[in-house]
């Protein structure tokens, strides 16, 4: 008779599948929830098998690992979603002179640093730059808006 131990280290993964279990299918079901309501159709997930940058180690893998759940969550949003909220965020920075538009810019600010973050090994020197130069914008203007200048 073999001996049969528990493992706590999930199987390899096969060639073809997905290594992140977020990005198998049906891993992320939407819409149908507790309600019963009837299922959108969901959108693909793009062609890859890895949800981390290839050699990454560190801060990097661990930012890019918690990162999985949230992106394919936003994925999985309808597509004009996350643009208008943005914009209208960004909208009501310039808007509101006081420390109120400081607030409506900070999460267009975090998501633009995540993204950023998420982006740069793949971004050549030009991407690099207009993060950057909008990085810094975006926390000129919460500055700003704070009472800084």
């Amino acid at each position: 008779m073999a001996d049969k131990r528990e493992s706590t280290e999930p199987p390899p993964p096969r060639r073809g599948v997905p290594a992140h279990p977020l990005a198998r299918p049906g891993a992320a079901p939407r819409g149908g929830g507790p309600r019963g309501g009837a299922r959108r159709p969901q959108r693909p997930l793009p062609r890859g098998e890895h949800f981390v940058t290839p050699g990454a180690t560190g801060l990097r893998l661990q930012v890019e690992r918690k990162s999985a759940a949230p992106l394919v969550y936003l994925y999985g949003l309808p597509r004009w979603i996350l643009p208008v909220l943005l914009v209208v965020l960004l909208l009501v920075g310039f808007a509101v002179p006081d420390w109120r538009g400081g607030v409506a810019v900070l999460p267009v600010l975090g998501f633009v640093g995540w993204l950023a973050y998420m982006s740069w090994p793949s971004l050549g020197n030009g991407g690099r730059l207009m993060r950057v130069a909008l990085a810094a914008f975006l926390i000129a203007l919460a500055a700003q808006r704070f009472g800084a200048f």
